[in-house]
């Protein structure tokens, strides 16, 4: 077997760097608009996702974008974590969210980030609908 040179293997790196990268580019989410009474509705039970946007960016990186909508006392599953991060954007309505065992009530206009692995769940205190929009940033691989 013939020995590569520290200079081939170099290049040979760079080159499949830049088809992965050309291929990421090309598969990209394209520029979209996102009209909340368009968007197709999936129940789970009492609960209604609206899927808005998943996918890679050009750069490769995987986002997910979902607007749910919590009935009043229930979870959407319960405490758990991945290896992806997650943003967590309320928009009307009351969420118990615990994120690395601190918990906290939170309203309208309220964010969560929610760390790589990081134990996190939450749950509709309120007497009303919650929505809000989930943020998944990158892969659990």
């Amino acid at each position: 077997m013939p020995r590569l040179s520290q200079r081939y293997v170099i290049l040979l790196l760079a080159i499949g760097f830049i088809g992965v990268r050309a291929r990421a580019a090309q598969d990209a989410l394209p520029s979209g608009l996102f009209a909340h009474d368009r968007l197709q509705v999936r129940a789970s039970g009492s609960t209604e996702i609206r899927q808005m946007l998943t996918g890679a960016t050009h750069s490769g990186y995987r986002v997910d974008l979902h607007e749910t909508a919590l009935a009043a006392g229930e979870m959407p599953h319960a405490p758990h974590h991945h290896v992806h991060e997650e943003m967590l954007l309320i928009r009307e309505g009351t969420l118990e969210v615990t994120v690395k065992g601190r918990t906290e009530r939170l309203g309208p206009g309220s964010a969560v980030y929610i760390a790589s692995n990081e134990e996190h769940g939450w749950k509709n205190v309120g007497s009303t609908q919650a929505k809000y929009f989930v943020l998944a940033l990158g892969v659990d691989q």
